[in-house]
């Protein structure tokens, strides 16, 4: 049984992963197929018609964790990740699983030391393609 929710990205999205993923040396990133079958699994989308609510390349989240904390993060390119701890690429297992996720989904987070929490998408605060910014 898949359990895994829809996910939608837009065209612009999908051919901009898709050209990184075919610069990448073979064996550099463990996670490429992962990222591959998200890409593959989503539905593919202009981004006009990319829903408000639906977490895109660099897009700011709102995640909750239990009754009393939350945290965001935006989603980014590699190249712009830049160490900083408000920001995650793609290219690691937890962005790209987030890659195409809605306000109200739900994902597995792991825990330093091992295991995972669950985490709620409660909002993303900032779209690109809602601020009409495509080209960021």
């Amino acid at each position: 049984m898949n359990t895994r929710p829809n996910i939608t990205i837009s065209t612009l999205d999908a051919e901009r992963l898709e050209s990184l993923l075919e610069s990448l040396p073979d064996g550099t990133f463990p996670g490429r197929e992962a990222l591959e079958a998200e890409l593959l699994r989503a539905d593919v989308v202009a981004p006009k018609d990319i829903p408000p609510t639906t977490v895109t390349m660099n897009s700011t989240v709102r995640f909750r964790v239990g009754p009393d904390e939350t945290f965001k993060l935006t989603l980014v390119y590699p190249r712009d990740a830049d160490g900083s701890p408000d920001r995650i690429s793609v290219l690691a297992p937890v962005g790209s699983a987030l890659l195409g996720l809605s306000q109200g989904d739900e994902m597995e987070w792991p825990k330093p030391g091992g295991g995972a929490v669950k985490v709620l998408i409660e909002e993303v605060t900032y779209q690109p393609e809602r601020a009409g910014e495509l080209h960021r």
